[in-house]
């Protein structure tokens, strides 16, 4: 290994895990962006609803999470955080049904959780609200809002950049053996893809 190549790698292994993750998914995430960019879901509110249906498939899958008293203890304002019942209300607004899933969440209220696997989903829930922004912006032009239709899509009081920085903050500092590492990186990869496969779903 030269020193150019020890230079490299010594920064990859300095990198914050947040970082490492991002890396690791990118792939995963232009995948979906691309598809989801395709399938136009601000072209009309018929299109946006199936964009919230995908959402309310995906968050519900994680919900167990929000609520679970050892990892609020570790990442800042969990509870805080969940937008379910913003999804549900922005269904309402839209005149759409809840979809009805015909299988139960991925993960269960109450149950046995691995550490890493809950890191990796949360980082891309997390990191979807960072983005929201942009978002927010195109429904603004169907005329929806963070009090109407789009509320799941609204930023934080203290705001977006912030809201994220907490997050990862305190993700970043959660002690995980190389393996566990590996793991979430694994299962933030595993959330992109349940993320595309609702909107295969719903905007297929």
């Amino acid at each position: 290994m030269d020193i150019t190549q020890a230079a490299a790698a010594g920064q990859e292994k300095e990198a914050s895990r947040t970082k490492r993750m991002k890396a690791a998914t990118r792939e995963a995430h232009e995948v979906l962006d691309k598809f989801i960019t395709g399938a136009a879901p601000f072209a009309s509110r018929e299109n946006f609803g199936k964009f919230v249906q995908t959402q309310y498939l995906f968050h519900r899958d994680l919900d167990a999470f929000f609520y679970n008293e050892k990892l609020d203890g570790m990442l800042p304002d969990l509870l805080g955080r969940r937008r379910l019942d913003f999804i549900r209300q922005d269904l309402a607004d839209l005149g759409l049904e809840v979809p009805v899933p015909s299988a139960e969440p991925r993960f269960a209220k109450g149950g046995a959780f691995d550490l890493p696997e809950a890191m990796g989903w949360l980082y891309v829930v997390e990191g979807s609200n960072l983005g929201a922004a942009f978002l927010l912006k195109d429904a603004a032009k169907l005329g929806l809002n963070e009090e109407f239709g789009a509320r799941h899509l609204a930023g934080a009081p203290e705001g977006r950049g912030l809201h994220w920085r907490t997050f990862t903050a305190a993700l970043d500092e959660i002690a995980l053996t190389e393996e566990e590492e590996e793991r979430a990186v694994a299962a933030a990869s595993d959330a992109f893809r349940a993320v595309h496969a609702y909107a295969v779903e719903k905007l297929g």
